[in-house]
């Protein structure tokens, strides 16, 4: 159903983008993009994908797990499938512990891991965000100036998060009561039945309980953690320079690569946490307003299809096919067991 809502939207928002061109013109100006580049732009994206994957790697083999980097590969293009196609990608981590579980990894591992690369991943985010904002806000003002409300937006939410995981980590008992208050709040409002309302408190408990570990672990291993926090900002570096990649397959010159990559992280912080799986239509209306000056009225378009293909349904699809192997081979493995 979350793939049909993508396709969807992706659909009505092409249209309204495309409607006055002819399908041989919009097919031309993709064609005029170098393919070398274009390439090059796909294998930045995968090793977004891959950069996660080193994280897994090196996590596990810190707690000394023995585990191949293949495999952890394929637990980061699960999560991304998944994270692609639920709304604030709030999908992708249960499903990769829960593929960690298949293949015997202890789900007190997996669960330290997915707590530890969340809080990186929004972290870097940020930090990332307010860094460039600060040394680069001409060039915000510039070209996203349309959009400071929206941005606005993303920087409360993902503050709100990061806030929160705060509150849970240096206060887990208060974290705990506020959460389990909140729950009884929603089931008298009967957002939730009164019948599950037990089930969501152990689950606020268990979640609590688990960053209360999150908490110790990351105070006796203080140097564990900035390496995950380098590796992330790597990896995000990664996705957000498809932008610019594609702007050089275009042969285009006169804005910087820090410009770019400037433009892209606040297009990032704006969509990120909207409640839209793989935050489709929002995140093609921010590209053009952002960078329709920078690519020119009649490349933005077709460079929007190109950098939406690669950052988003290349690694969807990717995704797509190794979520489907990895089903196959479970079912196959209960088979023999049984």
């Amino acid at each position: 159903m979350n793939i049909a809502l993508i396709l969807i939207i992706t659909f009505l928002t092409l249209h309204l983008i495309f409607k006055e061109q002819e399908l041989p013109e919009i097919i031309r100006d993709l064609k005029s993009a170098d393919k070398r580049w274009i390439a090059g732009g796909a294998a930045a994206a995968v090793a977004f994908v891959a950069g996660e994957s080193v994280i897994i790697h090196y996590m596990l083999r810190v707690l000394e797990q023995k585990t191949s980097f293949f495999r952890c590969l394929k637990y980061s293009f699960i999560g991304f499938f998944f994270s692609y196609i639920t709304p604030s990608s709030t999908g992708g981590q249960p499903m990769q512990m829960y593929h960690m579980k298949k293949d015997k990894i202890k789900i007190g591992y997996s669960t330290l891991i997915m707590l530890l690369i969340t809080i990186a991943y929004k972290s870097v985010l940020i930090l990332m965000a307010l860094g460039f904002l600060m040394f680069n806000f001409g060039t915000v003002e510039q070209y996203a100036g349309d959009m400071k409300w929206l941005i606005v937006l993303g920087f409360v939410l993902n503050l709100s998060f990061i806030a929160l995981l705060l509150l849970v980590f240096l206060k887990p008992i208060w974290a705990r009561a506020l959460g389990i208050k909140t729950v009884g709040l929603l089931s008298k409002l009967r957002v939730i039945k009164r019948k599950n309302k037990d089930k969501y408190t152990e689950k606020v408990i268990r979640i609590c309980d688990t960053y209360a570990m999150g908490t110790d672990y990351i105070k006796k291993n203080l140097a564990v953690v900035f390496k995950i926090f380098v590796l992330t900002a790597l990896q995000r570096i990664c996705l957000f320079s498809v932008t610019w990649i594609v702007y050089k397959a275009y042969g285009l010159s006169g804005t910087s690569f820090i410009d770019i990559l400037t433009l892209q992280i606040i297009i990032a912080v704006a969509v990120e946490m909207l409640p839209l799986p793989g935050a489709a239509g929002i995140s093609e209306g921010c590209f053009l307003l952002t960078f329709t000056e920078i690519f020119g009225e009649g490349l933005v378009k077709p460079a929007l299809l190109i950098n939406r293909g690669i950052t988003f349904y290349l690694i969807l699809l990717i995704g797509a096919v190794v979520t489907l192997g990895a089903h196959i081979i479970n079912i196959k493995r209960e088979k023999r067991q049984n």
